[in-house]
C-alpha cells in the first residue's frame, strides 16, 4: 500500500505524513494526488505540496503556523531546520530530530 499524508484544509501547503515515508506519496484531504517525497519523512511530520521561498507562509489547520526561513521544495520535509514558528516562540531552540529543549538545562544547581 502507498504511504499517505493528510491535508487537513484545501488552503494548507503542507500535508502531515500518517506513515514513515519515502518515495510517492497519497495525499488526501480536499483532493487525493500523489506527489514525491525528496526524503525519508517520518509520521507525523510535514512535507511541503509546493515549492516555497524565505518568508513564505507555512499554512496548515487553514491557518498560517510559521514561514519558510530558506527555501524548500515540493516534496521536502518542513521542521525546525526549514520553519520559523509564529505558535511557539521557543521552536528555533528545540533539538530537530527529538524535540527537546536546547535553551535550559536538566542538571539542578
Amino acid at each position: 500500500m502507498m504511504s499517505r499524508a493528510f491535508q487537513v484544509h484545501p488552503n494548507d501547503n503542507v500535508a502531515t505524513l500518517l506513515n514513515d515515508a519515502s518515495g510517492a506519496v497519497q495525499i488526501l484531504g480536499a483532493r487525493t494526488r500523489e506527489i514525491r517525497l525528496l526524503e525519508k519523512i517520518s509520521r507525523g511530520h510535514k512535507v511541503a505540496l509546493k515549492d516555497l521561498i524565505a518568508g513564505d507562509a507555512v499554512i496548515k489547520f487553514g491557518a498560517r503556523i510559521g514561514h519558510a526561513t530558506k527555501p524548500v521544495a515540493r516534496g521536502a520535509w518542513v521542521h525546525l531546520h526549514n520553519l520559523a514558528s509564529e505558535v511557539d516562540e521557543r521552536s528555533s531552540t528545540l533539538d530537530l530530530h527529538s524535540g527537546a529543549p536546547t535553551d535550559t538545562s536538566s542538571a539542578y544547581a
